[in-house]
Order: C-alpha cells, then sequence, then structure tokens
C-alpha cells in the first residue's frame, strides 16, 4: 500500500498540505500491523485504508487545534447537539456508533473499519 494508491481510494485525502505522503505512509505503517491478511482476505487493503483514514483524520484535528492555539490530544466524542442564539440541532449519535467500540466511534472510517473487523474476526457460522 503506497500514499499515492491510498489517495486514489481516498480522494479526500488529497491535500497534501494537510496528508503529507510521509504522514500518510506512517498511518498506513501502522495500519497494516493491525490488519492480518489471512482473516481479510480481498478485503486487505480495504481495512488497512480505512484504519489508516482514521488515524489520519484524528492527527489532522490534533494539528488544526494545535493552529488556533488549542491543546492537541484532547478527547471529544460524537456531537450530540449543539444551540447557537436561538436555533439548535441535535443528532442520535447511538444510530451512528457502535457499542464498546471506544476511540473507533471518533470518525466515520473508524466505524467502518471496526464494523469490517468485527465480522473478519468473527468465524465460521451455523444456521
Amino acid at each position: 500500500m503506497t500514499p499515492e494508491q491510498f489517495r486514489s481510494d481516498f480522494p479526500e485525502f488529497d491535500d497534501d498540505t494537510k496528508y503529507s505522503d510521509a504522514s500518510i505512509a506512517f498511518q498506513l505503517t501502522i495500519a497494516t500491523s493491525l490488519v492480518n491478511p489471512c482473516r481479510w482476505g480481498v478485503l486487505t487493503d480495504q481495512g488497512i485504508e480505512l484504519c489508516a483514514a482514521h488515524f489520519l483524520v484524528l492527527a489532522r484535528r490534533d494539528e488544526a487545534t494545535a493552529e488556533v492555539g488549542g491543546i492537541p490530544g484532547q478527547v471529544t466524542g460524537p456531537l450530540s447537539s449543539k444551540a447557537v442564539d436561538k436555533v439548535s440541532a441535535s443528532y442520535d449519535t447511538g444510530a451512528a456508533t457502535i457499542d464498546d467500540a471506544g476511540m473507533w466511534n471518533l470518525t466515520t472510517y473508524g466505524v467502518r473499519f471496526l464494523t469490517l473487523a468485527r465480522m473478519m474476526g468473527a468465524g465460521g457460522m451455523q444456521l
């Protein structure tokens, strides 16, 4: 897996000022160690890319926070409601998160990765 292939499959990471080849390669290396090709089979590359995308988004959030003087690395969960003046909005975060998924719930890529990872580790099924 290369940064070029990753960018081809996930064009939302095309901005090389926000997502450098080095940072993509770094996250791909981590993701490769978390995805067992024997279990993932033909979906191995997709698993690696989803995992890397998850970590890239988390890293970019920390960078953006630091750029405006904030403290990077602070834990925040999915936003469930927000109010500005007389307008408010709320979301059913339970519909888009996985119970006991921890940090994987912090991005859509993490949710997608963990959904597939749990299927890959499920083993055989009998009806």
